[in-house]
């Protein structure tokens, strides 16, 4: 695949290559990282990879935009990459009836790390029995990083929140001293991404999985809890400043790194931009659940490989998959990712009191859930980020307006 192939449909290279031996194959990878935490920590594979030999050419379509239609759409046009950052299920049942699809299970086992991927890691990469996902890294949806020199300035201990209203009892004390209370994005990822890490934290389980898993059960928007979830989004939506408009996950982090808000409600990932801007954690910044939260919302980041190659590119796909797991590379991706390893005997010097969190609350039996594109309609999840994003712009909307724009776009997706 060529670099004019790649850019005729709009994409970004973001790494270079190095000189290989004759024999590696040349290998391309999409991938939807960009801001410097990712790309810190996709080097650390890289180059642990181009080490062993190999080469690679990368593309990325930063993740803000919704769904995985710039992959599909490389696939259509016959120029698919080796290698690529995908989740839906769907996605991968459609490789495998082109022939397209790659086991990764056998070398999984063959090389030990099977059993050393927890349930929950195993859980997400493996479909309809057979494991097709490479894991890279375990993010919790939904969190709190909050900075905790404001929170000294204006009184309050995030740590001591047990509930939501615990949280919200603590705003006026920061809003007071001229800080934002929370920090706000602007773009359907971040929309979509908090509505259903509270959906998780507020609802709990058994409402997540019927408004998520395969088709929706149209009696859930009906639920108290969908209606709970949606008056704690309008509440946290309230709270944007003026620069919240189309501004990205990483610049909200930045907002609450430089003092100007006490903290984001996002992904685990924002660690990464916290570490990159030189923080430390326990003493510029901290991190909690969000607040009483019933289940958590879990992400584990991952890979696909292309199958149906000739065996020079499948070895070095498999090299890949191999370098992507192996405990010491898997550290340090986590390390400047910002999330938390996928494999349970990775060495622990990099491994701090947010990994201790997340990997703790995942021992907890039924307190996680998986991502929905892990167990949704693509274009169902798609709906619902557009939907709360909708909500998010326009506060004239009601908790009524948006359950009803729910229910027409599920109309709309499953007729």
């Amino acid at each position: 695949m060529s670099r004019r192939q790649l850019a005729g449909l709009g994409l970004v290279f973001t790494l270079g290559t190095t000189p290989v031996a004759a024999f590696a194959a040349d290998l391309t990878l999409f991938h939807t990282w960009s801001n410097e935490s990712e790309m810190a920590a996709l080097n650390t594979i890289v180059k642990a990879f181009e080490a062993k030999g190999n080469t690679i050419k990368a593309a990325s379509v930063p993740h803000e935009t919704a769904g995985e239609s710039p992959l599909v759409s490389l696939f259509v046009a016959k120029t698919p990459p080796n290698l690529f950052i995908a989740a839906d299920a769907g996605f991968f049942r459609d490789l495998k009836k082109k022939g397209q699809d790659y086991n990764v299970g056998p070398l999984f086992d063959q090389i030990g790390a099977t059993k050393a991927f927890p349930e929950t890691v195993l859980k997400a990469i493996t479909i309809d029995g057979e494991v097709v996902k490479v894991p890279t890294a375990v993010h919790i949806d939904g969190m709190v990083y909050y900075n905790k020199k404001v929170a000294e300035a204006a009184g309050v201990d995030p740590a001591k929140w047990k509930s939501l209203d615990d949280m919200w009892a603590d705003q006026k004390k920061v809003t007071e001293k001229g800080m934002t209370f929370i920090a706000i994005g602007g773009n359907t990822f971040q929309a979509g991404y908090t509505f259903h890490a509270l959906l998780a934290a507020v609802a709990g389980p058994d409402i997540y999985n019927r408004f998520y898993a395969g088709k929706p059960d149209k009696t859930v928007f009906d639920e108290k809890g969908v209606r709970d979830t949606i008056e704690q989004f309008r509440k946290i939506a309230n709270q944007a400043d003026p620069g919240w408009v189309n501004r990205a996950w990483n610049d909200t982090t930045n907002t609450v790194i430089n003092g100007t808000a006490l903290l984001q409600i996002h992904g685990d990932w924002m660690k990464g931009q916290w570490k990159a801007n030189k923080k430390e954690l326990g003493v510029d910044f901290g991190c909690i659940n969000i607040p009483g939260t019933k289940a958590l919302s879990v992400t584990v980041d991952s890979f696909g490989l292309l199958g149906g190659v000739d065996d020079a590119t499948a070895k070095a796909e498999a090299d890949f998959a191999a370098t992507v797991v192996d405990p010491k590379v898997n550290a340090q991706f986590a390390f400047y990712k910002g999330s938390s390893p996928v494999r349970l005997d990775v060495p622990t010097d990099k491994l701090d009191a947010c990994n201790t969190l997340v990997l703790d609350s995942l021992k907890k039996p039924g307190f996680s859930v998986e991502n929905p594109f892990y167990i949704g309609d693509g274009d169902w999840i798609n709906s619902v980020w557009n939907t709360m994003y909708t909500f998010q712009g326009d506060t004239k909307m009601s908790t009524d307006d948006a359950i009803a724009m729910l229910k027409k776009e599920y109309a709309a997706v499953f007729k």
